[in-house]
């Protein structure tokens, strides 16, 4: 059985593995004040091109949202998210939970357009009764997106400007972060994103790591007492060196960015399988997730030999799935899923 299920079936790479072991019996401060954090929070500053940036480290993508929303939101106000926004269908409720409603707006490839959130911001404070409502406090979007989409220069340059004119802070979860910067119509450097929002994450679950995501303020813009919020919303390691020699190690030699490369080139070879074999696709997604729509009799046939993800089911008995790379995918996979779709 091969698996194309998600980009996290693995454990973590060699390197970090390597890492970890001979590390294991130096002392260190716990809470992120080892000399691991130290060195991984520098090199993040130093690819970012953000020497100023206040960098932390979180357990997982779910309490990075959430720890991040909630400390940027006043108590009233909401954030701002497209209807397939991670954050509004896949974290049970984690927003809604700490007081924070989410609002959803139509998406375009799964990207929230400027114009789409001009008219929304243009609507709501047009209505005399507003002040009734929930407020607007912060726009959220994912880069890719969860159609695997990414936001080029110019889109992300004028979702940005919109933020600015309303004073909305703009947050990119990046759980996905190298996949998307590695993918090949990407137009948008790590450096260029840190000046196009006000905070983003870099994951590392997704994408080398055994766990755990970077929060970067790029101009050290972090909230107040970021690091007792963190705490508070049970996302703060109290062994922090096993985010810290992680982090430290994947921006090393650019490690983050040639695993993330490996991955979108399985994808690559991927989609071009597929469409050898005159199946189409939902959307057509540059990163490392892609959507082929399937028979019931294909779904069947693949289903004997590799598991994959099944999304839905149309009214014509057509179904979209979807098939996931990740930095540990073997090319060999690749050339077996082409083996058994003949």
């Amino acid at each position: 059985m091969i698996r194309f299920t998600c980009d996290y079936s693995e454990g973590a790479h060699p390197e970090i593995l390597r890492r970890l072991t001979e590390s294991n019996y130096e002392q260190e401060p716990g809470y992120g004040e080892d000399a691991f954090c130290t060195s991984a929070k520098a090199k993040i500053r130093e690819a970012t091109q953000c020497p100023n940036a206040s960098v932390f480290f979180l357990v997982g993508g779910t309490q990075t949202n959430l720890t991040v929303i909630d400390a940027l939101l006043p108590h009233y106000a909401a954030v701002i998210s497209v209807t397939s926004g991670h954050i509004a269908v896949h974290e049970a409720g984690a927003i809604e939970l700490c007081g924070h409603k989410v609002i959803c707006l139509p998406e375009q490839q799964g990207k929230l357009t400027a114009q789409t959130l001009t008219e929304y911001l243009t609507r709501f404070y047009q209505d005399d009764t507003w002040s009734h409502m929930a407020i607007p406090g912060m726009v959220y979007i994912s880069y890719p997106t969860e159609w695997g989409t990414i936001y080029t220069k110019e889109e992300l340059t004028a979702l940005h400007s919109v933020c600015k004119t309303y004073d909305l802070p703009l947050f990119v979860d990046g759980a996905r972060l190298g996949y998307g910067l590695s993918a090949p119509t990407a137009d948008l450097t790590l450096g260029e994103l840190a000046q196009l929002c006000d905070v983003f994450s870099i994951g590392g679950t997704k994408v080398g790591a055994l766990c755990g995501e970077a929060v970067v303020f790029p101009q050290g813009n972090a909230p107040q007492h970021f690091f007792s919020i963190v705490k508070q919303h049970g996302a703060l390691l109290a062994k922090g060196r096993l985010l810290g020699i992680q982090f430290d190690t994947l921006f090393t030699d650019d490690l983050y960015f040639r695993i993330s490369q490996h991955a979108v080139a399985c994808a690559m070879q991927l989609k071009a399988l597929f469409a050898a074999h005159s199946i189409s696709f939902y959307i057509d997604s540059p990163t490392n997730q892609q959507f082929p729509l399937l028979t019931a009799q294909q779904v069947a046939q693949l289903e004997k030999n590799v598991a994959f993800e099944i999304w839905e089911e149309t009214a014509d008995h057509v179904f979209l799935t979807r098939f996931a790379t990740s930095w540990a995918t073997p090319t060999e996979h690749i050339e077996l899923l082409g083996k058994f779709l003949r």
